[in-house]
């Protein structure tokens, strides 16, 4: 069962009293919505566009774990819990967002238990995609680092050819799985099984996506 994002399952009358609730903010691509360790104060809700979450390794480096877009629900886990930001979330594209203050989405959550039970769709979901992936191609953690990697680089530098969009990759397999923070072995093994679902194709120095709904579902 595949969600369809917290912001759709909502109905009109909920999604008006997070709207009366909230802030409407644009951001640029590249724009960086929430850092890794910042105290929470906001849930952002995604109408428009891509965001990418990222994590600190401890060298340094980081790492794309995950791809967001329209419908996606930010944040929610550090407001709930009153901890800080687990990641780092930053703009693929151009994005429409409604900011809403930590407080007032608690308490709208506590009074409201279709928001509150959609929202708990949503988490299930994504625990459900956890304990899915690890038992995807050996392990979750790969199969979501590389297809947000490919999402990102589809988003960011595709080129529509039809239903297709076909991605210059910048780089070697190498490269880009000391990004991705897997091996070589383990970012060939992820895209040669993408290969034969048809989610993508390959050739040298490119990527085709033709799936780029699952490729996003892979990567969320």
């Amino acid at each position: 069962m595949e969600t369809i994002g917290f912001w759709p399952a909502l109905g009109a009358a909920d999604r008006a009293k997070l709207e009366d609730l909230s802030v409407r903010k644009a951001y640029r691509r590249g724009d960086v919505l929430c850092r890794e360790g910042e105290q929470a104060s906001v849930v952002l809700l995604l109408l428009t566009g891509h965001v990418r979450i990222t994590n600190a390794t401890p060298d340094g480096r980081e790492v794309v774990i995950g791809v967001r877009g329209a419908g996606d629900v930010i944040g929610e886990l550090a407001v709930i819990d009153g901890g800080r930001r687990s990641a780092t979330v930053q703009a693929l594209d151009e994005l429409d967002v409604l900011v809403v203050p930590a407080a007032r989405f608690v308490a709208l959550c506590q009074r409201e238990a279709a928001i509150s039970w959609a929202l708990l769709q949503v988490l299930a979901d994504r625990m459900r995609d956890v304990g899915r992936q690890w038992l995807d191609l050996g392990g979750g953690t790969t199969t979501r680092r590389v297809a947000a990697q490919l999402m990102q680089l589809a988003v960011q530098h595709g080129v529509r050819r039809g239903a297709d969009i076909e991605v210059k990759v910048p780089g070697t397999q190498a490269e880009l799985a000391m990004t991705a923070a897997i091996s070589r072995e383990s970012w060939a093994r992820v895209t040669r099984e993408l290969r034969r679902r048809g989610v993508i194709s390959t050739a040298r120095g490119q990527v085709t996506v033709h799936r780029l709904a699952e490729l996003r579902r892979l990567a969320r």
